[in-house]
Formats: C-alpha cells, sequence, structure tokens
C-alpha cells in the first residue's frame, strides 16, 4: 500500500470514523449530564476528548491534504447524527403526558388501566367549557404506546409530552420493561380543583 494512497484516503477514512465516534460520545456526554448521572458523564468525557485529540494531531499533520479537512466535517456532521440515533434508542428518562378532551375521558382511562398505565384524571374548564386532564407518568420508551393508545379512542384529542426531572418512587404505578410496577396503591378518583377550593372557602368562612 502507498504512501500517497495511505495519505489521501486512509488518514481522512480515519479522521472521519474518529470524528464519528467523539461526535456521538459527546451526544452521550450531554445526555448523562442532563440525566445527572455521575458515573457514566466523566468517563464518556474522557474518551470524547481522547479521541478528539488524536483527531486534532492528524489533521494538524495533514494541512496539505483538503481531504482530511472534508473528512472531518462530514465525521462531524454524522457524528451528530449518529448522536441522535443512540439517544432516541436509549430513551432514558420518564416522561408526563398531559391529554386533554372535552369529550368524556372514561374510554381512555379504561384502555390505559387495562394497559397497565397510571394517570391522575383533573376536571378543568376553559372558555368554552368543561374539560378532562389526564396526566399519565411514563418511561419514555412507553411515551409512543401511550400516544397510539390515546389517538384509537380520541383521535382529536390534545395531547402534549413533557419531561420530568425526577419522581418519588413510592406509590405510583410507572410501566417499566412492559411489567406494572405497584407499590402502594393510588386511588384514580377525579381530582376536581372546584371541590378543593369550595372546601377551602368554607373552611375560612367558619373561622
Amino acid at each position: 500500500m502507498s504512501a500517497e494512497f495511505i495519505s489521501f484516503i486512509g488518514i481522512p477514512l480515519l479522521i472521519f470514523v474518529a470524528r464519528v465516534f467523539d461526535q456521538t460520545l459527546g451526544a452521550l456526554r450531554i445526555l448523562f449530564i442532563s440525566k445527572g448521572n455521575k458515573l457514566f458523564a466523566p468517563l464518556v468525557s474522557f474518551f470524547e476528548a481522547l479521541i478528539w485529540i488524536l483527531v486534532i494531531a492528524q489533521v494538524l499533520q495533514n494541512l496539505g491534504n483538503a481531504f482530511a479537512y472534508i473528512a472531518y466535517a462530514l465525521g462531524f456532521a454524522t457524528g451528530n447524527y449518529m448522536g441522535i440515533l443512540v439517544e432516541e434508542k436509549l430513551a432514558m428518562g420518564i416522561n408526563m403526558i398531559r391529554v386533554i378532551t372535552r369529550s368524556n375521558s372514561q374510554k381512555i382511562q379504561r384502555k390505559l388501566r387495562e394497559a397497565g398505565y397510571g394517570f391522575v384524571n383533573l376536571i378543568g374548564e376553559d372558555i368554552d367549557g368543561g374539560e378532562n386532564v389526564l396526566l399519565i407518568i411514563v418511561n419514555r420508551k412507553e411515551v409512543s404506546k401511550v400516544v397510539a393508545l390515546v389517538r384509537e379512542v380520541h383521535p382529536h384529542a390534545f395531547f402534549s409530552v413533557e419531561e420530568v426531572q425526577s419522581v418519588s418512587d413510592i406509590g405510583y404505578p410507572l410501566k417499566v420493561s412492559g411489567v406494572r410496577k405497584k407499590k402502594n396503591k393510588v386511588s384514580h378518583t377525579p381530582f376536581v380543583v372546584g371541590d378543593v377550593m369550595g372546601n377551602m372557602r368554607k373552611f375560612f368562612v367558619r373561622k
């Protein structure tokens, strides 16, 4: 294998592959930091920095090779794309799905119970009338399944998905790996904001 082939093909290819790994690790590092993982975040950071130094060293040694620059840029772009794919595959964390529907939510509630998902049902009002609000806490990997379940019952129901920073480990039936995790039993009795405010008003009136 000639030195010219190694210089113009082998080195840029090495730079490209290393840069892909570097950026993929960078995406994982950000993910672990956001989740507060004190073990994997520093470990991934170490290898990310090590690979980056090796890549930069190769680029500086081949300043006259335009393919090295192209390989560096392509590796950067591809690494970001791969990082997104890996992050979606891992799907770490817990999410809260908020479902708002004007029609009766009993069918959704029944489907959620049958599938083993915990939820809280709130009764609220908007400018046009009453609304049913369901709060569902699930592992991120389960979000697409819950959304599909909701759309199956109410195709036009409004929903939003939010990331949950932390949750207590007691009392809420999260669904983990297809098995419902039960601790203390949670009542699914609707929580009516108006009732609470009315009781508080009665309390202070008595005072």
